[in-house]
C-alpha cells in the first residue's frame, strides 16, 4: 500500500493505523516520488493527499492510470472538500473513493477493506479473462487444423465430380454441385450402363458437414462409372456387359444397405434416372427428392415423379419407376432442393413455379451455357450465399447425331 502526502505528520499518522491493521506501508512525499515508486514496483491501493505542491493527486491518479499497468491499482483521495461538485471532479479524475481529513481510523479501514473487496474481484477478473483467453487460443488453434482438415476435404469430395459435362453425341450431360460452407451433403452425377444407355442421379443428404460429405463418399462409390462392377444400377449379363436394374430396385436397395448394413441416422433423398440414347426412353425413380423437370423442345416445362421416401429412413420402403419419353431437343434436369428452397428477399421460396421460370428463361442455351446461365439467374433471385447446397443434374436429349449418324455409344464417350 502506498501513502502519499507532503505532510509528514499526515502520513505518520495513516502508516501508523495502516500497520497496526496488518499492511505493509510504503511512504512517498509527493506525487513525483510516488510515480518513481510505483514504477518500481506498483501498488495494489493508493491513499493519497489531494492539494500537493507540484503535481495534484488527481494528476497523480491520472498518471498513474496513464501507465495502464496489468493490475488495477485501488486509489482514494484524501481532501478538506466537502462539496459535491468538487467530489465528483475527483471521482472522474480516475479516483475510486475519497476520505475527509482529519481521517477516522474506522472510516479509513472500512474504506480499505470496500478496495480491497474490488481488488480481488479484479483479480478473479483478470484470472478469468485470461483462461479465456487461453481457452479461445487452443480452440482458435483447432478450428485452423479442422479448417485446413476440410479444405482438404472439400477438394476430395469436389474429386468425386471429376468430370462436370460430357457429350455422348446423342445426349450431353452437365452437372453442378455448389455446396453451402467447406463440405456439403449434395452428389450429382452419371455414368455409363452400356452401348445405348446412360446413368444420371441427383442426390442430397440429410444434414451438413463431414458426416453428410463422407455419407457422399460412400455413395459415389454404389454409383460409380469407373468401378461398374460395384455399380448397384448395373446388372451384369452373361456377355460381360451390364443392363440397367429398374430404378426402384436401385432406391430399394441403396434404403437396404444404409438401414441395414451401414445402420446410421443419416439419410438422402435421391432422383435417379437411366436414359436410352436411342430411343430417349427414360425411366425415374423419385425418393424424396425435388420432383424431375422436363423441358421441352418448345420450352414448355413438366415435372415427373411421385415423391417417394427418403432412403435410408424405414426399411423395406417402396418406391416406384416412372417413365417418360425424350424427343429431340428435350431436356431432363435432376434438382436438389437447395434450388427449389432457394429464398428471395422476401423471403418467398423458388418453388417449382420459380423453377420453370429460370428453366424458360435459358431455354435456347445449350450444356454449359445453359448450365452458367441458370445459376446468374438463381444467384439473381437468391443473392451469391445460398443457405443450403445447390446442385443439380441437366441432360440435353439430341436423338440422332447432328451430321445423321448413329451416335457413339456411350460406352465410347
Amino acid at each position: 500500500m502506498l501513502v502519499v502526502d507532503d505532510s509528514r505528520m499526515q502520513r505518520r499518522i495513516l502508516s501508523s493505523q495502516l500497520v497496526r491493521a496488518g499492511y505493509t506501508v510504503v511512504e512517498a512525499a509527493s506525487a513525483e516520488e510516488a510515480l518513481a515508486i510505483s514504477a518500481d514496483e506498483p501498488p495494489e491501493l493508493v491513499i493519497s493527499d489531494w492539494m500537493m505542491p507540484g503535481m495534484s493527486g488527481i494528476e497523480f491518479c491520472q498518471a498513474l492510470r496513464a501507465r495502464a499497468g496489468e493490475s488495477y491499482v485501488y486509489f482514494i483521495l484524501l481532501t478538506s472538500k466537502t462539496e459535491s461538485a468538487e467530489i465528483a471532479r475527483g471521482l472522474d479524475g480516475g479516483a475510486d473513493d475519497f476520505l475527509t481529513k482529519p481521517v477516522s481510523g474506522d472510516e479509513l479501514r472500512a474504506r480499505i477493506s470496500a478496495g480491497e473487496r474490488i481488488l480481488r474481484m479484479e483479480r478473479e477478473l483478470t484470472d478469468k479473462n485470461r483462461l479465456l483467453s487461453s481457452t479461445l487460443g487452443e480452440l482458435q488453434s483447432l478450428y485452423d487444423s479442422i479448417d485446413r482438415d476440410l479444405v482438404e476435404a472439400q477438394k476430395l469430395q469436389q474429386s468425386l465430380v471429376r468430370d462436370r459435362h460430357r457429350d455422348f453425341g446423342a445426349a450431353e450431360v452437365s452437372l453442378l454441385l455448389r455446396p453451402s460452407g467447406r463440405v456439403g451433403g449434395d452428389l450429382v452425377g452419371f455414368f455409363p450402363i452400356n452401348d445405348r444407355s446412360i446413368g444420371v442421379f441427383s442426390i442430397d443428404v440429410s444434414g451438413h458437414g463431414i458426416t453428410s460429405a463422407l455419407m457422399t463418399a460412400r455413395l459415389a462409390g454404389y454409383l460409380s462409372g469407373g468401378s461398374p462392377e460395384q455399380n448397384i444400377a448395373l446388372v451384369p449379363t452373361s456377355s460381360g456387359a451390364y443392363e440397367p436394374r429398374a430404378p426402384d430396385e436401385v432406391a430399394g436397395q441403396l434404403n437396404r444397405i444404409v438401414v441395414q448394413d451401414m445402420q446410421t441416422e443419416t439419410y438422402f433423398t435421391m432422383a435417379y434416372a437411366d436414359v436410352d440414347l436411342v430411343s430417349g426412353q427414360v425411366r425415374l425413380v423419385q425418393a424424396g427428392h425435388p420432383h424431375p423437370a422436363i423441358q421441352r423442345r418448345d420450352g414448355g416445362v413438366e415435372f415427373l415423379g411421385c415423391g417417394g421416401l427418403p432412403v435410408g429412413l424405414i426399411d423395406d420402403a417402396g418406391y416406384e419407376t416412372v417413365e417418360a419419353t425424350l424427343e429431340s431437343g428435350d431436356r431432363l434436369f435432376l434438382m436438389s432442393d437447395g434450388i427449389t428452397e432457394a429464398e428471395g428477399p422476401s423471403g418467398r421460396q423458388l418453388g417449382e413455379s420459380g423453377v420453370a421460370t429460370l428453366l424458360t428463361r435459358c431455354a435456347g442455351l445449350r450444356a454449359t451455357a445453359f448450365l452458367e446461365a441458370f445459376m446468374w439467374h438463381l444467384s439473381d433471385f437468391a443473392g451469391p450465399d445460398f443457405a443450403d447446397d445447390v446442385s443439380g443434374a441437366f441432360f440435353d436429349f439430341h436423338g440422332a447425331s447432328r451430321d445423321g449418324h448413329n451416335p457413339r455409344s456411350a460406352a465410347e464417350r
